[in-house]
């Protein structure tokens, strides 16, 4: 699947349906479609909804939360947790999707956008290919949208999705 994403990734212009969608039900869609490996590996989900509705396109919005749902699991803690919830800032809306896994260590965080990056976890662990969060900061590019991510060893990630930009696509 990550590959067919990567193949669409470089002419996702032919591929937008940009238009209004409730930020939560894209959430719960990734949530269904990781149901199985989330329950294997006895993640628990929190969600802080909301009725916040954004400009953006769900297919993508979904493959970039069904990137950081299986980047949450492959490095889980030993009592892992996941947290989707938002924050307003004025107008602007920003998904939060927060672990309590291993983290990122320091060094490793400025290049994890990276085509083909890997970092210290995916070494240790060989289960990264170094396409996926390239991948979510491309199709995050092409939206107009912001990604960023804050992490510490032991502490967990938080990856912030600054879907307000979004709007700009269809003006």
């Amino acid at each position: 699947e990550q590959a067919l994403y990567y193949a669409r990734s470089e002419h996702t212009e032919k591929d937008y349906s940009v238009r209004e969608i409730c930020l939560f039900d894209v959430v719960h869609q990734a949530i269904a479609e990781n149901k199985y490996m989330l329950l294997q590996n006895g993640v628990n989900i929190e969600l802080q909804e909301t009725d916040d509705a954004v400009y953006s396109d769900e297919k993508w919005i979904c493959f970039i939360l069904n990137q950081l749902v299986v980047n949450s699991v492959k490095y889980r803690g030993p009592q892992p947790e996941i947290k989707f919830y938002t924050v307003r800032r004025g107008n602007d809306i920003v998904l939060c999707v927060q672990d309590n896994g291993i983290g990122i260590d320091s060094s490793d965080l400025p290049r994890i956008f990276e085509k083909g990056f890997t970092g210290y976890n995916g070494r240790t662990e060989r289960k990264s290919t170094g396409i996926g969060l390239y991948l979510c900061k491309m199709v995050c590019e092409r939206l107009c949208h912001g990604i960023t991510v804050t992490s510490r060893p032991g502490q967990g990630t938080l990856v912030r999705l600054d879907l307000s930009r979004g709007k700009r696509v269809v003006e």
